[in-house]
């Protein structure tokens, strides 16, 4: 009687309490990253003079959901310890197991929830976070006197009569705006036809506008000129691609990303890695539900919370170096990127059924 009571009612319990430990730890994380990332803003920005703290907040509001995205497998292994620890020591998974429920039965309604949760971070969180990058990048270059640095990233174009390789050590306005520029300037047979040094270039419609522009031609005098312009063959787009991570681009944009990285002459590799990754997101959050399983199911009531979580972030951690390892491997081009996305979820499913089969039927 008390099995057919239960039948119905604990699954849709446990998805519950699995979803809101997983909200919930996915606040506590949202509002950390904030908080250190605030501090950094106001380290960065607080000696400008036309910058409040209102605008130091909203900079880091919108840089905290691209980086906490990065912490959204972790976000789901807490919550879900979190959840099962709980059921636990209420003894409502005892009950259960009392009931004739396998654990299977407990772990499938939160590995449903975390299906879900996966998809939604792929198909909304992933674009919106994205779009809320480029808006604090854009931000920050209109505060501050700086632009937000690339690294030094190079771009490689190409024209009618020549082409170039272009390295800008920042951008702003999604790639229309490039400062500190070099440019190397190629006739097509391969020989280097002259350098530019300029301060800003700006994207106009089929070239670059590079201002007080410092050109030195292969046996000529070094030449000054206030503008120079420069043929192009690429697109904002496509130069915000280049020197953008592939992290802070959405979901839905990669396709599109990929196609048009493949006809500017660059690899896509990174981007279709990042693709490939967003794909296995669901498949790795359920992952990190199974883990969850392994280390907080069945826990003793004494000692046993410090022993799961140490549990979980020990795997996880595992899971992590694992996962950045493949990661690195598809995007250097070692491995195929769906290979590499994949595998990290693959092995840790498959080990964690293992250590569940063999509590379940030992």
């Amino acid at each position: 009687m008390l099995a057919g009571t239960l039948l119905p009612l604990l699954p849709a319990y446990i998805a519950r309490r699995a979803l809101l430990a997983i909200m919930v730890a996915f606040l506590i994380v949202f509002a950390l990253i904030y908080v250190i990332d605030f501090v950094e803003v106001a380290r960065r920005l607080g000696d400008e003079d036309n910058v409040g703290v209102l605008d130091m907040m909203q900079v880091s509001f919108e840089r905290a959901p691209g980086i906490a995205g990065e912490t959204l497998p972790f976000t789901v292994l807490f919550g879900a310890i979190g959840a099962f620890v709980g059921l636990s020591r209420r003894l409502e998974l005892v009950v259960g197991r009392a009931s004739g429920f396998s654990i299977w039965q407990i772990v499938a309604p939160a590995c449903i929830v975390a299906a879900i949760v996966g998809i939604l971070a792929t198909a909304a969180y992933s674009p919106v976070s994205a779009w809320l990058t480029e808006q604090s990048a854009d931000l920050t270059a209109r505060l501050s006197a700086k632009a937000p640095p690339t690294g030094g990233r190079w771009i490689r174009q190409q024209s009618v009569d020549d082409q170039s390789i272009i390295r800008a050590q920042s951008s702003s306005e999604r790639g229309r705006i490039l400062r500190k520029v070099t440019a190397f300037v190629f006739t097509q047979s391969g020989a280097l036809q002259e350098r530019v040094d300029a301060d800003k270039a700006t994207l106009r419609d089929g070239y670059w506008e590079l201002d007080h522009a410092h050109v030195v031609r292969i046996g000529a005098t070094p030449e000054n000129h206030q503008s120079y312009l420069l043929a192009t063959n690429l697109t904002a787009q496509q130069v915000a691609d280049s020197l953008s991570d592939a992290n802070a681009i959405g979901f839905w944009a990669l396709p599109s990303v990929i196609l048009s990285t493949e006809r500017a002459g660059l690899s896509p590799t990174k981007f279709q890695m990042q693709y490939q990754s967003l794909i296995a997101q669901p498949a790795m959050f359920v992952t990190m539900i199974l883990i969850a399983a392994t280390v907080s199911l069945g826990f003793s009531r004494t000692g046993g919370v410090a022993k799961a979580v140490v549990g979980g972030i020990g795997a996880g951690f595992v899971l992590y170096v694992l996962g950045k390892v493949a990661e690195d491997l598809g995007a250097a081009g070692f491995v195929a990127p769906a290979v590499a996305a994949w595998t990290p979820a693959v092995i840790g499913a498959l080990m964690s059924v293992t250590v569940l089969l063999h509590r379940e039927d030992g």
